[in-house]
């Protein structure tokens, strides 16, 4: 018999004991279970590191309480030795997608938000689920995840489209802006979608801090936003990352302008 082997991620104890509890009397089902983002993430890479990998995540929506939910451009970082602090639901999602493709991850909602089902499913999730829907119906979603399917109420349908479609405008208007700038002023960009602050970015680039506060100026400017944060919020949307703080971005013997 195939096992599926499923990670319970909820910080309400009661209610993932309970489920988890559920779930490990199908003679299928091996199950554990996580009271937080940071555990969960380091039970997966407990696992991985012993040879083991979880099929299926089963995810709280309010994972973390009122924790704004993390685009999934941006997924948290799955680092060596664990996670330290808040990691919210949606964040989980894009992190655990990151680093294992193969999990399968369902989230469980306490109500139906089209928005946020859609932010789940563009983190990577399969399935967006009641949590007070019948046992039967999670082994369901949990098996039909397994086979690539993408499990979502029937009354959230209209309202998970109109939110994708939405979004798919939104990002194809934030790339058109940002292929306006010019290729200094998208190194600038990803800086700034790096963190970092003037003078670091002058560092980094070779140029003086008054070039680059007039990069800095010229790139919200094209994007039509009025600060910094707007404008890594619009570069998140096109799909523009940070730069490598590891590596170098520009030649020593570049043009500096």
């Amino acid at each position: 018999m195939v096992r599926i082997r499923v990670l319970v991620v909820d910080d309400h104890r009661i209610f993932a004991e309970s489920l988890a509890a559920a779930l490990a009397a199908e003679p299928d089902v091996d199950v554990s279970a996580a009271g937080s983002g940071p555990a969960a993430l380091r039970s997966l890479e407990r696992a991985a590191a012993e040879g083991r990998r979880f099929d299926v995540l089963l995810v709280d929506a309010d994972l973390g309480g009122n924790v704004p939910a993390v685009r999934p451009a941006v997924p948290v970082p799955v680092q060596e030795g664990g996670v330290d602090g808040v990691v919210d639901g949606i964040s989980l999602v894009a992190a655990v997608r990151s680093a294992q493709p193969a999990a399968r991850i369902v989230v469980l909602a306490e109500k139906d938000d089209p928005r946020r089902a859609a932010l789940a499913l563009q983190a990577g999730a399969g399935g967006w689920v009641a949590k007070d829907c019948s046992l039967s119906r999670l082994l369901t979603v949990i098996r039909g995840v397994l086979r690539d399917e993408t499990h979502l109420p029937p009354a959230l349908l209209t309202g998970v489209l109109r939110e994708l479609t939405a979004a798919r405008k939104h990002r194809t208007e934030s790339e058109r802006l940002v292929e306006s700038l010019t290729p200094r002023e998208r190194e600038v960009l990803r800086c700034m979608v790096a963190g970092l602050g003037r003078k670091a970015v002058a560092e980094r680039l070779y140029l003086s801090p008054h070039t680059v506060r007039t990069h800095m100026q010229n790139v919200l400017g094209k994007l039509g936003v009025h600060s910094t944060l707007a404008a890594v919020a619009l570069a998140r949307r096109a799909g523009v990352g940070p730069v490598d703080l590891a590596g170098d971005v520009v030649e020593r013997g570049g043009q500096l302008a």
